[in-house]
């Protein structure tokens, strides 16, 4: 019998000047990008605390603490391929997630983004939902001080 696993993940990085703007693998152009250790990606450090989560794992800070200068500036991509590769015996049912961002509109970018994602775990983009939404001007996501996602991911025993 496959015994379903779900796991949730959130991660929130406020904006900085001189950084790249990195959603869902995919570089988003505007006028800042989000501050962090690697590339800041909220979508995919959801995503991966979403996956970890659903089979009892550590969260990413403990697989890839921001002290270790391998991880500086690396590539979300990279690290959701090692976090795919630690789900030996699961496979992914599915992905949903929501994008909080009062800007830049992300609609166009959905398609590449979940592209990126089932590329680089190896399963179908059917299984991979993505949502943008806003903060309805409330709070620092309200005020466009960063963004914010928050994935759930379902798991199935093989």
């Amino acid at each position: 019998m496959k015994l379903p696993r779900i796991g949730l993940g959130y991660d929130i990085h406020h904006f900085a000047v001189g950084r790249r703007l990195v959603l869902g693998g995919v570089e988003i152009p505007h006028t800042q990008g989000l501050d962090g250790h690697s590339d800041a990606d909220v979508v995919l450090h959801a995503v991966m605390d979403a996956l970890l989560g659903a089979v009892g794992l550590e969260d990413i800070g403990h697989h890839f603490p921001n002290t270790d200068p391998q991880w500086k500036d690396v590539s979300s991509l990279e690290l959701l391929k090692v976090v795919g590769e630690r789900l030996t015996g699961f496979q992914i049912g599915n992905i949903d997630v929501s994008v909080i961002a009062e800007e830049p509109r992300i609609g166009p970018y959905i398609p590449e983004m979940r592209a990126c994602i089932a590329n680089t775990l190896r399963i179908a983009q059917g299984e991979i939902g993505i949502k943008a939404t806003t903060n309805e001007g409330l709070g620092a996501l309200g005020r466009g001080e960063g963004i914010a996602a928050i994935a759930v991911a379902l798991l199935v025993t093989k």
